[in-house]
């Protein structure tokens, strides 16, 4: 038996991978500031001169590479490029349509948008980079959070609740009782972050309960459903997405808050019946909910029939805009600066996708739609390299639920879907989306760092060998 000292040799940074995150940014960075000319030269025919918010993004976001660099450095290289050229390029396009009316035309402004809009989400860049920086130092593991699973949960719950019970002044915009409004321009919406408190309660409590909850019951048409007795946390979250969606007339966060939870519970289980008891159970909640509840109803009017009567310059004004601005793109768009986008209301935000494929056209959104994937993409890869359970779960909720957000709002946007108010991550205009989802993102390099760091090298004591052979 050899007496040899085992000790855990660091591992080398890996410089190939800081070399390619840096690489990537800066081409991310070269994309947004391209895009900002083509801007200038849609709406003034010139190329603008350099302000200070492009010189200002670049900062914060080589300041956020140094930041994964010092505290995630194994981290996928391309989680931060991919996030920072979205957040890029949704500056771009609040700026594009803040300076709609700045030629003398008020018929092209944007009525609805202060003229220091970009400055505002410029400013919400920087307090979401600052959290994802604040993430990564805080959090060193991601399984450190699965301690606090019920109280993030309570925190989630109590998040999501407050707008039901504020008054209408002070919690309704745009007929969306999700708000907190704190004075006429500052508001926080809460479920963002709800979202993320309610995936690590998610993630904790199915790590702890994942062996009941994959036992099986009966077989019906070659599926084991789950046994009755295990159906209780399911239909608390079918419940819980009803109220949401009675109460605060959004189905955006109902469909998020409980695709989440289902698609965390077939990670866990591996059990197809539960996506399907859960698909089955929405649907029918939303049935129910729209024979009830006439503002619900309405929403699927306009979906079913947005042209008809006078919906188009009634209920259904916004979203035949959007139609109208998206078939206005055609297939290479009419380039930046030079489209209409500013006649459908709220396009800096829900309908900001129907900007850019108005002026990108449909090889512009089939980009973004690009970057978004491999955004979910590399956010699934951690979780299937990851060994916690938990940061598993985690992570693969969270890849989940962006991807889901990302399909909601361009499936009801573009009429595939029942139309939602939510915003698109990182490219609407909004605060507590911005930092919501660069929370998210520190999540996911915090997961990947840990999936990817190799283990420490083991080394011998070569003099104790020697001793021993001799001996």
């Amino acid at each position: 038996m050899s007496l040899a000292a085992n000790l855990d040799q660091p591992v080398p940074m890996p410089r190939g991978r800081r070399r390619t995150e840096l690489v990537m940014l800066l081409f991310a960075l070269a994309l947004v500031l391209f895009a900002y000319a083509a801007v200038g030269l849609g709406l003034k025919g010139k190329l603008p001169g350099l302000p200070a918010g492009i010189l200002i993004f670049a900062a914060v976001v080589l300041a956020a590479h140094l930041a994964v660099r010092r505290f995630a450095p194994y981290a996928d290289p391309l989680l931060l490029p991919l996030a920072a050229v979205l957040n890029g390029l949704g500056i771009v396009m609040i700026y594009r349509l803040q300076e709609s009316g700045r030629n003398g035309n008020s018929g092209q402004q944007v009525t609805d948008m202060s003229n220091s809009a970009s400055t505002t989400q410029l400013l919400y860049t920087v307090v979401g980079i600052v959290a994802l920086v604040v993430v990564l130092v805080l959090i060193s593991e991601a399984r450190v959070l699965q301690r606090y699973t019920y109280t993030l949960g309570a925190v989630g719950l109590v998040l999501l609740a407050i707008p039901a019970f504020l008054p209408a002044s002070h919690s309704v915009v745009n007929g969306a009782k999700v708000w907190i409004i704190i004075s006429g321009s500052f508001s926080v919406e809460p479920g963002e972050f709800a979202r993320l408190a309610l995936a690590v309660f998610f993630a904790g409590y199915l790590v702890a309960k994942r062996d009941v909850l994959a036992l099986a019951g009966q077989r019906v048409l070659g599926i084991d459903l789950p046994r009755a007795r295990d159906l209780g946390p399911v239909l608390i979250a079918w419940a819980a997405s009803l109220l949401i969606l009675i109460f605060e007339t959004d189905i955006g966060t109902s469909a998020l808050f409980f695709g989440m939870f289902i698609v965390m519970l077939y990670i866990a289980t591996q059990r197809t019946s539960w996506v399907l008891i859960g698909v089955l159970l929405f649907l029918a909640g939303s049935w129910l909910t729209a024979l009830l509840f006439s503002h619900v109803m309405e929403r699927f009017t306009i979906w079913l029939h947005p042209f008809a009567g006078s919906n188009p310059t009634g209920i259904a004004f916004q979203p035949v805009q959007a139609l109208e601005g998206l078939a206005f793109g055609g297939l290479f768009g009419t380039g930046l600066g030079q489209g209409q986008p500013y006649h459908t209301p709220l396009v800096q935000s829900d309908f900001i996708f129907s900007a850019f494929g108005e002026e990108l056209g449909l090889v512009g959104v089939m980009a973004l739609l690009l970057v978004f994937g491999l955004l979910v993409q590399r956010g699934l890869s951690a979780a299937i390299a990851v060994k916690d359970p938990f940061s598993k779960l985690l992570v693969g909720g969270l890849s989940f639920v962006l991807a889901l957000q990302v399909f909601v709002i361009v499936g009801g946007v573009s009429g595939l879907i029942p139309l939602t108010g939510i915003t698109t991550p990182f490219l609407s205009q909004g605060g507590s989306s911005l930092v919501a989802s660069w929370i998210l993102i520190a999540l996911m390099i915090r997961v990947s760092d840990s999936a990817r760091k190799p283990a420490p090298q083991p080394i011998q004591d070569e003099g104790m060998t020697q001793v021993v052979r001799a001996a």
